[in-house]
């Protein structure tokens, strides 16, 4: 178990001169915002004090903290709990800091982690009662948001799946707000596989289109969603391919009460998630 943070100070940690953005370091670590350098290093950025507090809960994934003195100085409780934990606290200057982010307005953190990935077959060993798939999500901020909706609708996996956006590109970790660090998250290339996987471990296969032949609702009141459930998500213009809807137990639509076309991505699968919730909460 983590021991409580000592709150360091800046001043406690040890002196170093400021990186600038040609500090070989810093270098390395820009060049984290392309997608092929993540997946050679197996390494990602997490910038903000929010994405940074999640990620050091996370035992051993931040792999150094970069931050402005004035940063580091503001959010000394995780410079010390940087520190306590043996993670080099790097200060550097605010155009090194600029450097590593992608935000116009970046509040002077970030950290260099890990990869989380978590094999399929490990996630569904600890028996999931709700489970995310995002299939062929090219969009980065919808991935994140639904990814956030999942973890506060108490989902314990996520699965990236086939053509989906790379869940640590910089605007999906943004997006995610910390959620990131809570869920089990997946990545695997065969999203038919996955569902038969799905399947396999007992859960029921549910996949969201605005032509399914079952509406939530009924479902909702049949009691059908208060078992072990996978809900799977198609990017928002295009929706799920026709083969994995084919895979899954049921086509569920979204009831559209007023006079809206459809619902965006983000706003159906958080109706989805937390009717699932709904029912499988503890009664």
């Amino acid at each position: 178990m983590r021991s409580p943070s000592r709150g360091r100070r800046l001043d406690d940690v040890p002196e170093a001169p400021l990186f600038t953005p040609r500090t070989p370091r810093i270098v390395a670590a820009r060049r984290l915002h392309r997608r092929r350098d993540r997946e050679t290093a197996g390494r990602f950025l997490a910038e903000g004090p929010q994405a940074v507090r999640e990620a050091l809960a996370a035992d051993g994934v931040v792999t150094e903290l970069f931050g402005t003195p004035a940063a580091l100085d503001r959010y000394a409780d995780l410079a010390g709990r940087a520190a306590d934990d043996g993670v080099p606290v790097s200060p550097v200057t605010d155009d090194a800091l600029a450097a590593l982010a992608e935000t116009v307005a970046p509040q002077g953190l970030v950290a260099l982690c890990r990869h989380l990935d978590v094999p399929l077959a490990t996630a569904l060993d600890g028996a999931p009662r709700l489970v995310a798939v995002l299939a062929g999500i090219r969009d980065p901020g919808n991935a994140g948001t639904v990814l956030r909706t999942a973890d506060a609708a108490g989902a314990q996996a996520v699965v990236f799946a086939g053509e989906t956006v790379d869940p640590y590109n910089g605007k999906c970790v943004r997006s995610s707000a910390g959620s990131l660090f809570h869920v089990d998250v997946v990545r695997a290339a065969d999203p038919v596989e996955v569902v038969a996987a799905l399947r396999a471990a007992g859960l029921t296969v549910l996949a969201t289109t605005g032509y399914g032949d079952r509406d939530l609702d009924d479902l909702a009141d049949e009691g059908a969603l208060a078992t072990p459930t996978a809900w799977l998500f198609g990017a928002e213009a295009h929706g799920l391919p026709e083969e994995l809807t084919a895979a899954a137990d049921a086509r569920v639509r979204v009831p559209l009460h007023g006079r809206a076309e459809s619902l965006n991505l983000a706003a159906a699968a958080a109706v989805c998630l937390y009717a699932s919730a709904r029912a499988l909460r503890p009664r």
